[in-house]
């Protein structure tokens, strides 16, 4: 008879609950049993431990062995149960005499058969929550790197059962590993020297000033344009225009990123990430889920740049998702046995051909459309989705004699822009907490933070264009990013016109011969502002 309890945590979306690995040695016909919701990946864990035990030297009680995962109604996933199972075994037998309080440990690490520890995926998470409860972790040696970087001081590192033995019977823990490579602002100004440089797209003024102040304000931004004119150039660069993630955004970045690749190890940065996918992923792949309810692009894209090239290209299900997360900025995924929430404060940029064939309003090549198929094209996005979308910008072509010139024109690069950015992003923190794109209609009316002409010329806008309050609170977001990146403390009448024409972009013009469509109507045509 015996028993033992060693804690140890489980993965539920970005939480990381406690678990207690109790483990009860008893009488009658040997089995070893595993209870507590346990994935077949945890149930097999009792084979792993068996050969690890003898491999190693020591003795499998004879007996019955029940392990139970508290708490029972909790989903249990992967190898990390391993190790503390294997630990709990030879405690309750007495073949191991813990030096001090055992509850004050945490374990994880998967078995291999011949004793060796093997890192987990995902050990982020367990490392911080382990860490703010005060307890000491014993983890493999390849987690180290995780666990230093969330700021773990009380740590000790194994690479075999015998060591972890060791290290529990009071053997002093073996050195932890080595520091990170590099410092975060090693890493910012190595990435940043990386960076896709802004001056590099030629032509496309208003475009480039669209993503300056996307990127100011943290606003989604949709570029229409034909081939070749440099939406995905630019969509590219919008990631160096961004301040640096902070350490606990970064933690946040890697922490999904170690769910949704299942992978041990840390893999630090510190710029935005940028997600591109394909025009055919699925809503599962988009916003997430599948039986474990892991992140999908909108969540991997938290706190960076969600690229959607070829927007109508995607299914009608996929786009009409994304309107909860661009209004909330969190995914709920609710599975029969789980329930998981991720974060999804991603900035949108979009990027679409004005028709079909691409080429609807350019002057010097023939669209094969009719005025219905642009139509149709264009429908394929719902009014809904559009009216979140904070900027739209159409793009025209490049000429060809700007893209062979022997220099690059005088314009705005990266290092330039970005300095403007953060400057105002750096204002707007200081004065409400957060961008401008996350401000609430309450906020942005309050005081005089805008000016009484600016309102006047909002409202008349919003009624001759029948903006819905939706688009007329956006279009107020993007004229205090303006007015932020000019460090002004009022927003001017200035801003709101240019906040509105950057919301509703004039057409590009009807090509020669070409038949006037209703959609080439320009929104603001006749409107006296």
């Amino acid at each position: 008879m015996g028993f033992a309890q060693i804690h140890s945590r489980a993965q539920v979306g970005l939480a990381a609950p406690l678990v207690r690995v109790e483990l009860h040695l008893g009488s009658g016909l040997p089995g070893f049993t595993i209870v507590g919701l346990a994935a077949p990946v945890v149930r097999e864990s009792k084979e792993r431990v068996r050969a690890a035990l003898a491999h190693c030297g020591y003795e499998l009680p004879a007996g019955r062995i029940t392990v139970n995962l508290a708490p029972a109604d909790l989903p249990k996933e992967g190898c990390r149960f391993d190790l503390a199972i294997a630990l709990a075994i030879l405690v309750a037998s007495g073949q191991v005499r813990v030096q001090g309080d055992l509850q004050r440990w945490e374990v994880y690490g998967e078995l291999g058969l011949t004793g060796e520890i093997k890192p987990v995926p995902g050990l982020l998470l367990a490392a911080l929550h382990g860490g703010r409860a005060g307890h000491a972790l014993l983890v493999a040696r390849a987690n180290a790197a995780e666990a230093q970087w969330v700021g773990c001081t009380d740590l000790a590192l194994a690479d075999t059962l015998p060591q972890a033995v060791a290290l529990l019977a009071g053997t002093p823990p073996e050195p932890g590993a080595a520091p990170l490579p590099a410092s975060l602002p090693e890493i910012a100004s190595g990435e940043a020297r990386c960076a896709p440089d802004l001056a590099e797209v030629r032509g496309q003024a208003q475009a480039k000033r669209a993503l300056l102040i996307a990127a100011a304000g943290g606003h989604s931004l949709l570029m229409v344009g034909p081939p070749g004119a440099g939406k995905s150039m630019l969509a590219q660069r919008l990631p160096g225009l961004l301040p640096p993630l902070t350490h606990d955004e970064a933690l946040e970045v890697a922490a999904i990123d170690a769910i949704a690749q299942r992978r041990a190890g840390v893999h630090s940065r510190v710029r935005r990430p940028f997600r591109s996918p394909h025009h055919t992923a699925s809503a599962h792949a988009i916003v997430g889920g599948g039986r474990e309810a892991r992140p999908g692009e909108v969540s991997l894209a938290h706190r960076g740049v969600l690229f959607l090239d070829e927007l109508p290209e995607f299914d009608r299900r996929v786009l009409e998702a994304l309107r909860e997360p661009l209004e909330t900025g969190v995914v709920s995924i609710a599975r029969a046995n789980l329930r998981a929430d991720y974060p999804a404060d991603f900035q949108l940029i979009a990027a679409m051909n004005p028709c079909h064939c691409g080429y609807h309003g350019d002057a010097g090549r023939l669209c094969r459309c009719s005025a219905s198929d642009v139509e149709r094209y264009r429908r394929r996005l719902s009014g809904p989705l559009l009216d979140r979308i904070d900027l739209h910008v159409a793009l025209r072509r490049v000429p060809a004699f700007e893209l062979t010139a022997d220099a690059l024109p005088q314009g705005l690069d990266t290092a330039t822009a970005a300095a403007a950015v953060a400057a105002a992003q750096q204002l707007q923190r200081a004065r409400q907490g957060c961008l401008n794109s996350r401000l609430q209609p309450a906020q942005l009316l309050r005081g005089h933070i805008v000016a009484p002409e600016a309102r006047q010329l909002l409202a008349a806008a919003a009624e001759q264009l029948a903006l819905s309050a939706r688009a007329t609170h956006r279009v107020l977001k993007v004229a205090r990013s303006i007015a932020d990146l000019e460090q002004r403390a009022q927003v001017a009448v200035a801003d709101v016109a240019e906040a509105l024409l950057l919301r509703v972009p004039s057409p590009a013009p009807e090509p020669a011969g070409a038949q006037p469509s209703n959609a080439a109507q320009h929104p603001l045509a006749g409107a006296h502002l």
